[in-house]
């Protein structure tokens, strides 16, 4: 029986036959690798998703985190998948040997780890947020953090959070007002401790019992020789702010002074513990007084660049878990409209006759079709990017390794949006399917769209994302990170209209006259003299830009698939489902760049009063 959680055929395809990910094994860093090892982490992840994640998904929704004023309880099974989780090795798998990783390609780590949030996407956020904050730490932490907070968490034994967000600036980082003062007392060896006082809003995994501490990244601002706050981002630094402090040994130690406020009721994601946390305010005193120790990470006055390396993880994370949500709602909705008999063909009209299932009704075809284009295109984009990942990590050359992060650092805002909006899209139609079922909480789809419709404003809104796309991402380096870009988008290009296939030509020409037009509206965007105009609708150049790439990505795939038509049905499956993007969806991103290039100030020129 196919899994309603991933389908694992569509994850071999994108690995091996358009990836080409076991040509890594060649690499030095992955020679200890076979396609063999990378299947074996696929079907363990498969196992531990399917027995211990996906079956008590409903009840952690139903039955989420409760705190008493102390304690944060919640339902036994969490506790048993994280640990199944962490026995399996998961948490280092893309880790050095010296870490007791198995250094799996990136690649690889996303299609494994895939799994987890596709199964229960709020017991996933637990270790994955765990993941992503020892990744930073060991870009930019000191060796002795490292060995007491780093080690830890690949381990299994500690899990991690990042706070960033307060409840007066929200995504405003430059408002954060969290202090860190140095504290007169050194901790062991000279390590130079601070002492924060703060406040933190919206912290996923900030407070549980699940592993033995919590160690917290978190941004704040250490006071200027006049005792005041630098203003701006320029001030803010990333500090190591455990639970509990860890003593010379290993060992835990006293409880830090962060407490938590309270427990944020969700719409979805209702089994990850949602938090505001205190830090400093004197319920606990460490070495004898009020403030929450904290270890400074880097450099002062940098914590925003450090930070920034666990935030665009996160962001291909966010998009990842979009996509997969968006492909497990797909899956049950496939297997819904196969096995529900309603109604009859439009030419019937013997009502005696028995009825069909809803798949031989075209309409149920296209809501089934337009996800499977939706969620299959974003998977390609998040595996394209982890593949850019191990490009950058162990490419031939500098040169190629730079070029991959100029591509990576592109697509990122396109991988964290895209997926967040058009996968919830596509949970939309799952219910839609269902029917009046749909919206019950008997089925599985409900769940899915209240559990995806958070990854819209999780690591930055689409707002943000589409300034970061416009506003940066186009321009920096003279607009060396667009044209490395267009550049991979013109050789698809050129193996499609080389191909002995009037489709791929046709799809080719279309792709590129939007990646054309899509040059002209930025430069025309950039000419209006006024960046409040230029940046007035970067949401809808994200959403654009977004549907092009995606249609540059099912291109990629149609290509495999072409030479495959013949076989089986998987492959002529990825052609319609390319047919309808390119023909259904495309046609979107012209009448919005259409609508770019009058640089419309609609929206800008609405007053508060006129509301």
């Amino acid at each position: 029986m196919q899994s309603t959680i991933l389908n694992r055929r569509d994850i071999d395809f994108l690995l091996y036959e358009w990836l080409d990910v076991a040509s890594l094994t060649a690499r030095e860093r992955y020679r200890d690798h076979s396609r063999e090892t990378f299947d074996a982490a696929l079907d363990t992840a498969q196992q531990i998703a399917t027995d211990l994640y996906a079956t008590h998904n409903k009840k952690s929704d139903a039955n989420e985190p409760q705190f008493d004023g102390e304690r944060v309880t919640m339902i036994p099974e969490v506790k048993a998948a994280l640990d199944a989780f962490c026995a399996a090795g998961l948490m280092a798998a893309g880790q050095d040997y010296e870490y007791d990783g198995m250094q799996l390609p990136c690649v690889v780590e996303k299609a494994v780890g895939a799994w987890f949030p596709a199964a229960n996407v709020s017991t996933s956020s637990y270790t994955f947020l765990t993941m992503g904050n020892a990744n930073t730490l060991l870009k930019t932490a000191t060796p002795r953090q490292v060995e007491r907070f780093v080690r830890p968490q690949l381990a299994g034994r500690f899990f991690g959070t990042m706070c960033l967000s307060e409840p007066q600036a929200g995504s405003s980082l430059s408002d954060i007002t969290t202090r860190a003062e140095p504290d007169p007392v050194d901790g062991a060896e000279g390590e130079r401790q601070y002492r924060l006082r703060g406040n933190k809003m919206w912290i996923s995994a900030g407070e549980h019992e699940l592993s033995g501490n919590i160690v917290h990244l978190v941004l704040a601002k250490i006071p200027g020789p006049d005792g005041k706050l630098i203003p701006g981002v320029k001030g803010i630094s990333l500090f190591i702010v455990p639970k509990f402090l860890v003593n010379e040994d290993g060992s835990i130690g006293e409880r830090n002074d962060i407490v938590l406020a309270g427990l944020n009721h969700k719409m979805g994601n209702r089994g990850t513990t949602n938090c505001l946390l205190n830090f400093g305010e004197g319920k606990f005193r460490p070495a004898g007084k009020a403030g929450a120790v904290g270890y400074l990470v880097g450099e002062p006055h940098k914590g925003l660049a450090n930070m920034f390396h666990m935030m665009n993880e996160a962001r291909i994370g966010v998009g990842l878990g979009a996509t997969v949500l968006g492909i497990t709602g797909y899956l049950h909705a496939l297997d819904y409209a196969r096995n529900r008999p309603q109604g009859r063909p439009p030419a019937e009209k013997d009502p005696a006759k028995p009825q069909v299932a809803i798949i031989e009704h075209t309409d149920v075809r296209r809501m089934l079709l337009a996800q499977k284009a939706y969620t299959e295109g974003a998977l390609a984009l998040i595996m394209y990017c982890a593949r850019l990942v191990d490009e950058q990590r162990t490419g031939a050359s500098p040169e190629a390794q730079t070029r991959a992060g100029m591509l990576l650092d592109f697509l990122t805002p396109i991988a964290k949006s895209w997926p967040s909006q058009w996968c919830l899209d596509a949970n939309s139609l799952a219910i839609q399917v269902h029917g009046g079922y749909g919206y019950t909480r008997e089925y599985n789809v409900e769940q899915f769209y209240r559990d995806n419709r958070l990854n819209a404003i999780h690591e930055g809104t689409h707002g943000i994302h589409g300034l970061d796309l416009l506003g940066r991402k186009v321009s920096i380096q003279q607009g060396a990170l667009f044209k490395a870009v267009s550049e991979e988008v013109a050789a698809t290009i050129a193996k499609a209209r080389a191909a002995d296939n009037a489709d791929l030509q046709a799809y080719a020409g279309q792709l590129d006259v939007l990646w054309q037009r899509i040059g002209a509206v930025t430069a025309t965007l950039y000419g209006a003299g006024d960046m409040n105009k230029t940046l007035a609708n970067a949401s809808l150049y994200l959403e654009a830009v977004g549907h092009v790439v995606i249609a540059w990505m099912w291109l990629e795939m149609a290509l495999v698939a072409a030479r495959h038509a013949g076989e089986d049905d998987f492959y002529r499956g990825k052609l319609q489902a390319c047919r309808y993007f390119f023909h259904w969806e495309l046609p979107k991103s012209a009448q919005q760049l259409d609508l770019l290039a009058t640089i419309d100030t609609t929206t800008l020129d609405m007053q508060d009063a006129w509301f």
